[in-house]
């Protein structure tokens, strides 16, 4: 019976991150296609259904705690399945994040090109996806993989944020529009850290090994 219960939060996880992954990819096409629809498809529908989700997600979660009092490798994974909830939850605050920054941006002119945010957004969403799918076949490697991976987004921030503060510099009536530039590239930068979390709880789930901030525990 418990098993059940852990294979149901599991698929309830993965719809959750479905739902999150076609949020971040709205709020990016939204922006680089001028799609008023798909960016107010995130504020309007998207947001609602994910925060539906995690409170479902969260019941379940103490619900199977409660009455079956799991043990060792069990209550690490519904722990977990906590965890990864509140995770994805705060990546779809980042995807209405970026979405209100794009509507604001679609009306006005560019102060430069978006090359770099579909770049920094592409490998983002890699390392979302590796993350969940590095959950979903308990694969430490692929996890480990996808940690390793965020001091790429990491630069592809920091090369935005130079950027952009330059045309800032240059021209003070481009500020504004930089600071939602800014913000976009930020949370892209947020959304990879917590692919970096749900990867570290997939290697704690399949190992009882801590692997976050570097520390290392024994296999339990």
């Amino acid at each position: 019976m418990l098993n059940a219960k852990i294979v149901e939060l599991k698929k309830m996880i993965i719809s959750q991150a479905n739902t999150i992954e076609a949020m971040i990819n709205k709020s990016i096409k939204g922006l680089s296609d001028y799609n008023e629809a798909l960016l107010k498809e995130v504020l309007e529908i998207d947001e609602k259904k994910v925060n539906e989700m995690e409170i479902s997600i969260d019941e379940k979660c103490i619900s199977s705690i409660a009455l079956f009092q799991p043990e060792a490798k069990d209550l690490r994974t519904i722990m977990m399945i906590s965890k990864m909830n509140i995770d994805l939850e705060r990546i779809g605050d980042c995807a209405v994040n970026i979405s209100e920054s794009s509507l604001y941006l679609i009306t006005k002119q560019r102060i430069k090109p978006y090359n770099d945010i579909p770049k920094i957004a592409g490998e983002t969403i890699k390392m979302f996806n590796d993350s969940i799918n590095s959950f979903i076949n308990e694969n430490e490697e692929l996890a480990l993989f996808v940690c390793e991976r965020d001091m790429i987004v990491d630069t592809y921030r920091d090369q935005i944020l130079r950027e952009v503060v330059t045309y800032m510099y240059d021209d003070p009536r481009t500020i504004e529009r930089g600071l939602h530039i800014l913000r976009i590239a930020n949370n892209l930068e947020r959304i990879a850290d917590l692919c970096t979390n749900i990867a570290e709880e997939t290697v704690y789930i399949k190992k009882g090994r801590i692997i976050k901030h570097h520390y290392q525990e024994n296999e339990v």
